[in-house]
């Protein structure tokens, strides 16, 4: 592997799926202004997702469309007229 191309600060981050409130904690770079206290007391960087393997389709074997921002109502008023 080349040296010096991959990140140096690593750090454990909890990422949270906000369909259905699972959280993980892993380690990652990303940046994050919020933080979560976790089950083990301490704080860490929380970041916030749309959809996970908790709550995706293909993973949980679900047909259910979760729809975190509106896009179901919005096209079925768009197509409505039609």
């Amino acid at each position: 592997m080349k040296q010096g191309i991959h990140p140096e600060n690593y750090r454990l981050v909890v990422f949270k799926d906000m369909s259905n409130g699972d959280a993980f904690l892993c380690r990652s770079t990303v940046n994050s202004k919020e933080t979560i206290k976790w089950e083990d007391g301490n704080e860490y960087p929380l970041i916030k997702l749309e959809i996970s393997n908790t709550s995706h389709p293909f993973f949980t074997g679900k047909n259910v469309l979760v729809d975190t921002a509106g896009r179901i109502d919005k096209f079925k008023r768009k197509y409505a007229k039609k």
